[in-house]
């Protein structure tokens, strides 16, 4: 900018400054003259709308009736009770974390009362994927996990409200918090090869120059410049063989076909966590399974509010109604005991609807049964079935496209299994791979570890989080969980699909890798450990390549009494996968409907920090100054000029701090 124009603008300002000090001068004389109070206020009013305040505006809600804010300011505070909430209900369908969490904030933040609150839910227990259960026909069955970091906004401003329901007077915060404190997360064998021998990648990403320059790209290409792109369109081939892609994919549970746009959110989401990607240090979990930890204080927190779960709720539609730009949810239409009943609506009945869902029609084996999939089919399931009814019902697209995620189950699909053992020979095994006793109650892999010799096989990953993960299960015992991306391909050992083995068969493939001797490995299977999997046709369908408009908005534009939750909504800048997705969709469909003033936490800003990026920088050149990488001659010189031009400044110290000068 030159000097011509800033000493323009400085003469701008201080003409506005005159003109308000003049304005003031004007009216205190006038009011000594007797000038009625009203038109003082008109004048001031007016000199403040045309006074320019960088603050004002800052915290105006968008067009979807909401803002995002940050800092104890507004984290602490309580809103004031929505106008009309008392003449207000509320039925949600589905009782999943996010369906859960809507529930909470409706009761909490929106003060509405319990008794008002209806969820519907298909089964005869809550949760949706977030389970974990000891079924006494077939044992322990933990379909996933749920990974953890310290910036879900949404879900610590929620679970600090929330009575932990085995430490009187705490918060499952407070708990969780204290937990991890005293037993922090990290990995000491992030991947095996040779049957169970530390494969070393040593914290190492291996980027070479043409990968690392590829995700810097993807870091800042716009979000509509990906739209229907693979990760392998936008990435070359090289970068498959890096460790970064490893921990990226087993992790994260990434394919090379999966959404490019979903990849940058993730980049751009944890940027702040690349140290703690390769020994998973950046990871926090909760004492018992997802269900136990987290689902049940949320269920009894509710139904000490009144709340009632309504189990057998098989909700097929919702009837959507367009009137000019309005949108009104008229009628619910289930299934209860083989019946088809309907609700009907009025605007004051406020319907929050879960669409689609990663474990629907989920397919169970045992010790000597591989799954039955011989019912699976692209596109159906029931929580499919009713987002295709609703988003039948839309103008313009704004209902979703169901579609674009679900239709491809061949590519949507991995497979998981529990492993109870209290075998010795077993769990001695599993401590020459993880360095730690699973029995001691603490850390025990600290994530998964990754077969990386089974990259073209099944692709076995394993965890053990702390013991005892079920609180009825006997202290000897472990419960090992692990999953694999390729279920259509033969093992190392088990020459077989994982997809077509039974629970002892995937128990042996684990065993093997573990460096159980072989001719061992088929009675340890049988008689010293039981293993129940999980096939899940759509586990990873929300990373199938999209476009925007795949995904309705939480509130779509013009809806009056309904919202979306879940995972196959569109909230801005957000991972899913995340239990912290479902959480803030929860969040800002209550936040919306019921107009409450509260900032909505935004999604945490670590891509903005020029300090998280400069030492992501520093962590994914595997910590090495940047005058230690291969350059040619000209980018040795043109580095040389900046780090010259930043002599003596704060840059040079905020290189420096982050490792990437000496």
């Amino acid at each position: 900018m030159s000097k011509k124009s800033i000493g323009s603008r400085t003469l701008k300002a201080g003409a506005a400054l005159l003109a308000v000090g003049a304005g003031v001068a004007a009216i205190n004389a006038k009011n000594k003259n007797g000038t009625e109070k009203k038109e003082i206020k008109e004048i001031q009013k007016k000199e403040y709308e045309q006074y320019r305040n960088t603050e004002r505006g800052k915290y105006d809600k968008n067009s979807k009736g909401i803002y995002y804010s940050n800092g104890n300011y507004e984290a602490f505070a309580r809103p004031e009770k929505p106008e009309g909430v008392d003449a207000k209900s509320a039925y949600i369908v589905g009782s999943g974390l996010a369906s859960l969490a809507a529930a909470c904030f409706l009761v909490r933040d929106g003060q509405m009362k319990g008794s008002h609150i209806h969820i519907l839910e298909a089964m005869d227990i809550a949760g949706g994927a977030c389970d974990g259960i000891n079924d006494p026909t077939r044992g322990y069955v933990m379909r996933g996990g749920r990974e953890m970091e310290n910036h879900f906004e949404c879900l610590w401003d929620l679970f600090r409200s929330i009575p932990s329901i085995e430490t009187p007077g705490v918060s499952v915060l407070d708990e969780y918090y204290w937990l991890n404190k005293h037993d922090p997360n990290y990995s000491l064998c992030r991947a095996t090869v040779k049957r169970g021998q530390d494969a070393h990648t040593d914290k190492k990403f291996g980027l070479d120059k043409e990968s690392a320059l590829a995700l810097s790209k993807l870091f800042i290409t716009p979000e509509k410049d990906l739209e229907g792109k693979k990760i392998s369109e936008v990435l070359p081939d090289s970068f498959w063989e890096t460790n970064f892609w490893l921990y990226w994919q087993t992790m994260f549970a990434f394919q090379r076909w999966s959404s490019a746009l979903e990849m940058k959110r993730y980049l751009c989401r944890y940027v702040h966590h690349i140290d703690g990607l390769p020994d998973f240090s950046a990871l926090r979990f909760t004492k018992y399974n997802q269900y136990e930890s987290l689902i049940l204080p949320l269920v009894k927190y509710l139904e000490s509010h009144g709340v009632k779960i309504e189990y057998g709720m098989d909700v097929k539609n919702v009837i959507i109604e367009t009137v000019g730009s309005k949108k009104i949810a008229k009628q619910i239409v289930y299934n209860k005991d083989g019946k088809e009943q309907t609700i009907d609506l009025i605007e004051d009945d406020l319907v929050f609807i879960t669409n689609g869902c990663c474990t629907d029609t989920t397919c169970y084996g045992d010790q000597d049964h591989a799954p039955d999939l011989s019912n699976l089919k692209d596109g159906r399931g029931d929580s499919w079935d009713m987002w295709k009814n609703i988003a039948k019902q839309a103008v313009q697209g704004e209902y979703g496209n169901p579609d674009a995620f679900c239709n491809n189950i061949e590519a949507t699909n991995w497979m998981s299994a529990t492993v109870a053992t209290s075998d010795e020979k077993v769990i001695k095994h599993i401590i020459d791979v993880c360095k730690r006793d699973p029995r001691e109650g603490k850390v025990t892999t600290g994530g998964i570890v990754t077969v990386k010799d089974s990259m073209d096989n099944w692709y076995l990953s394993w965890t053990i989080n702390r013991q005892p993960q079920f609180k009825s299960q006997n202290p000897d015992m472990v419960l090992v969980w692990l999953y694999a991306l390729n279920t259509n391909k033969e093992g190392n050992y088990v020459k077989k699909p994982m997809r077509e083995c039974t629970g002892k068969e995937v128990c042996e493939e684990w065993l093997y890798h573990i460096g159980i001797p072989e001719d061992e490995i088929e009675t340890l299977a049988t008689d010293s450990c039981n293993t129940t999997t999980c096939f899940m046709p759509y586990i990873n369908a929300f990373f199938q390549p999209r476009k925007n408009e795949d995904r309705p908005h939480v509130v779509p534009d013009g809806a009056v009494n309904f919202a979306f939750l879940g995972q196959f909504t569109e909230t801005p800048r957000d991972t899913i996968f995340t239990i912290e997705y479902s959480m803030r969709t929860g969040m800002e469909s209550v936040y919306t409907l019921l107009d409450i003033d509260r900032g909505v936490p935004e999604v945490w800003g670590s891509k903005y920090d020029v300090r998280e990026l400069l030492r992501a920088c520093y962590y994914a050149i595997d910590k090495k100054p940047v005058t230690d990488i291969p350059l040619t001659i000209k980018e040795k010189m043109l580095l040389k000029t900046v780090l010259k031009k930043v002599k003596g400044t704060d840059v040079e110290i905020l290189l420096k701090e982050s490792g990437l000068i000496e």
